[in-house]
């Protein structure tokens, strides 16, 4: 079993595959894990540095479920995996989301330094169904369309993810 979530930020990617790592023993990769230098905030690694990492753990695991917001690595990842799945709450829902989410460490030395960078999420969070770029609505829903193994788009966390496991119609 080999998961590949994505959307947008706030879609409930990561509460998904921490739920789908546990219930059936996957090891779970956060693609933000292999994008951004460690104990830095919003410092990109090298791209060829992101696809070797992306790259290694693909190799490295059998098993895993991989979710992100990244179409470039989505797309990269989408021919090892046996299921897609899009989360598309609506804005309104990772808007939400994102005012509740907990404090990340291995993302932010404080919930104080992530509570400051609430706006600035948010106002792209809020871009998500506008903007061109490979992070976007637009990227995602060419990923999801072209292709053509196992899919599922869940529009309504709470009732599709939250009662849906992997292979499930």
């Amino acid at each position: 079993m080999r998961v590949l979530l994505f959307g947008n930020s706030g879609s409930g990617k990561s509460t998904l595959a921490r739920r789908l790592a546990r219930e059936h023993g996957l090891v779970h990769l956060d693609l933000d894990s292999v994008v951004w230098e460690p104990d830095q905030i919003a410092v990109q690694r090298d791209a060829q540095a992101i696809l070797a990492s992306l790259e290694a753990f693909l190799h490295a695991h059998d098993r895993w479920v991989i979710e992100g917001c990244y179409g470039e690595l989505v797309r990269a990842a989408s021919g090892h995996c046996t299921e897609l799945v899009f989360l598309n709450p609506g804005l309104e829902t990772c808007l939400a989301h994102n005012r509740q989410r907990p404090w990340e460490p291995h993302k932010y030395a404080s919930k104080e330094a992530q509570d400051a960078m609430l706006e600035n999420l948010q106002a792209w969070v809020s871009d998500y169904y506008e903007r061109k770029d490979p992070w976007s609505y637009h990227a995602h829903r060419q990923i999801f369309d072209a292709f053509s193994g196992r899919k599922r788009e869940c529009l309504d966390r709470f009732t599709d993810a939250n009662h849906w496991s992997p292979g499930s119609a």
